[in-house]
């Protein structure tokens, strides 16, 4: 499972990517986590509002810190 944060590196980032790894421990779910940093790149995605977050390819979540129990129901 490939799983993209997209955002600039923010506190708010951060916290995704740290609730995204607790999820997948929990949820024991086998994935990569990819930090997406490049605006250009972000744009792209179709993200005008970070964090957000990916998985496998298609974006879940848009502008928001979700919990750790919130990532947990999109892995599954």
């Amino acid at each position: 499972m490939e799983i993209k944060i997209y955002g600039s590196g923010c506190s708010n980032c951060v916290k995704l990517a740290n609730n995204t790894e607790k999820a997948l421990k929990e949820a024991g779910v086998d994935g990569e986590i990819i930090k997406v940093e490049d605006m250009k790149e972000i744009a792209q995605a179709g993200i005008m509002s970070t964090p957000a977050l990916g998985i496998d390819g298609d974006i879940k979540a848009k502008g928001k810190v979700l919990s750790v129990e919130e990532i947990k129901e999109l892995l599954q």
